[in-house]
């Protein structure tokens, strides 16, 4: 309550500089929220990029390695191993065409047959003006 009263006599400058100080202080308060969002914004941004180009490097640094190995197997003059893992795939995906051409095949052949199998039977009816039988004629 001393306080209140102190700050009401004050003169008119002291009381504008003094709410001066309050907005001023404010400002800093808040600008300084707003850099600690924007900082923590920015370093989760970075790390993603730092992350994004520690898998570039690895990747490159794998398939760096990756030729050296297969650089100095020429110059030794080993060959190069076959890719067992293509050709079983390859294999693998040819008997499956081969398998669904082959059933394929089979249903539509079945299909001719089963066509084949049909009796048609001529029908004469006795009043039929085509009846060779029919006394009309």
């Amino acid at each position: 309550m001393f306080g209140t009263h102190l700050l009401d006599r004050r003169s008119k400058p002291e009381q504008i500089a003094d709410h001066a100080w309050q907005h001023l202080a404010s400002a800093v308060n808040n600008a300084g929220g707003s850099l600690r969002d924007t900082a923590r914004t920015a370093r989760h941004h970075s790390a993603g990029i730092a992350d994004d180009a520690g898998n570039l490097v690895e990747s490159a640094a794998e398939e760096a390695r990756h030729r050296a190995s297969r650089a100095l197997d020429a110059l030794a003059g080993r060959r190069p191993t076959l890719p067992w893992t293509l050709l079983i795939g390859a294999v693998l995906a040819g008997a499956a065409v081969g398998w669904a051409a082959g059933t394929a095949a089979r249903a539509a052949g079945s299909r001719d047959r089963a066509l084949e199998d049909i009796e048609f039977v001529d029908v004469h009816r006795p009043d039929s003006p085509a009846d060779p039988t029919n006394p009309a004629n």
